[in-house]
């Protein structure tokens, strides 16, 4: 018997990111041990939250059609089915980008005393704004972070692309300070460009960051917490087609994700205890994935996934594999040790 009853698996998401967050959440309800828990698959998009299907302890998944869906009560995070109310002990958070991410659903748990897989609300605000989090980061001495420049919309984008202009050397990257899947962010070569890529990334967000592009190779590491301590996962290398890992790279096979990375042993360990200090400094909580390009002057910290990617062809799961752990057995190690 496992600690919960009742596993919510918590999908969709208010961001552009929702057609992903489902992929993710119905390949994690997929994977969880379904001998232990009875899993709940439930869509929430915009304060509408319906569920999507049950499967009870070793039965089938039974579907619900679009139309006929049970409303889910957020009173006390409940659903009524065939008669029958079911009150969810434990919520698994699949959803990327708004309110998922940015501490808002975790918040509604934490109010409600739900235990959750992802880190707290103001951790998950913290790390999922990038400004925010590489804030907490500046001042550590195991990993740089690359110059960057804040704008709010409604700041003047002249002056700010003058700023720019002497502050950089470019290209440069602007992008949402609040999103993720590459959604919004733009390479920019030069400083006249600048002001049509803050206009872009505002579409998705109402705060910007403008970061120094830093040469190097890409890799992504994740760190996750269970009863003996916070662990890493193996390293990957992210090769792309493109000027980088862009929505395009990440989802239409334009890049390669080499895992374990092809690095020495030294780089491997480094960037995993960076990958553990940094989920430790910051009190993160679940899987959580860091991003990083390793320059001719060391590894720099790019941001954090604090609810990563978990389709069959992510990130995470991949790094799994490699690990040669069950993705079943990590997913159950995820919720008892939450």
């Amino acid at each position: 018997m496992g600690k919960y009853n009742n596993i919510a698996i918590i999908y969709g998401s208010d961001s552009s990111e929702w057609e992903i967050s489902c992929r993710s959440g119905e390949f994690v309800a997929s994977r969880i041990d379904g001998a232990k828990y009875d899993v709940y698959e439930i869509f929430a998009r915009f304060g509408k939250w319906q569920l999507v299907s049950m499967k009870k302890k070793d039965a089938i998944r039974v579907p619900f059609p679009e139309g006929s869906r049970p409303e889910i009560d957020k009173t006390d995070f409940s659903v009524k089915v065939y008669g029958e109310k079911v009150k969810f002990d434990y919520a698994y958070i699949v959803q990327h980008g708004t309110p998922g991410e940015n501490g808002l659903l975790q918040g509604y748990l934490e109010m409600l005393g739900v235990p959750f897989s992802s880190c707290s609300a103001f951790v998950s605000a913290v790390s999922f704004d990038k400004f925010s989090c590489k804030s907490y980061l500046r001042d550590v001495d195991f990993v740089k972070c690359a110059p960057d420049m804040f704008v709010r919309n409604g700041m003047d984008l002249e002056d700010i692309e003058r700023k720019a202009a002497a502050k950089f050397t470019f290209p440069v990257f602007v992008k949402p300070t609040n999103g993720g899947s590459s959604f919004g962010i733009t390479r920019v070569t030069e400083a006249s460009k600048l002001p049509e890529a803050i206009r872009f990334a505002f579409s998705e967000s109402s705060t910007v960051l403008i970061e120094q592009g830093i040469s190097g190779r890409e890799f992504t590491c994740a760190a996750y917490a269970d009863a003996e301590g916070v662990k890493a996962l193996p390293v990957i290398e992210i090769v792309t087609d493109n000027d980088y890992f862009d929505f395009d790279a990440k989802y239409n096979g334009n890049s390669q994700e080499i895992c374990p990375a092809p690095i020495d042993e030294s780089l491997t360990n480094q960037i995993q205890e960076v990958t553990k200090r940094i989920y430790s400094i910051l009190g993160c909580a679940g899987v959580v994935r860091m991003d990083y390009i390793h320059g001719e002057d060391g590894l720099y910290f790019l941001e954090i996934n604090n609810i990563p990617g978990m389709t069959s062809a992510s990130l995470v799961p991949k790094m799994i594999r490699t690990a040669g752990l069950d993705i079943t057995d990590f997913l159950t190690g995820i919720i008892e040790n939450s």
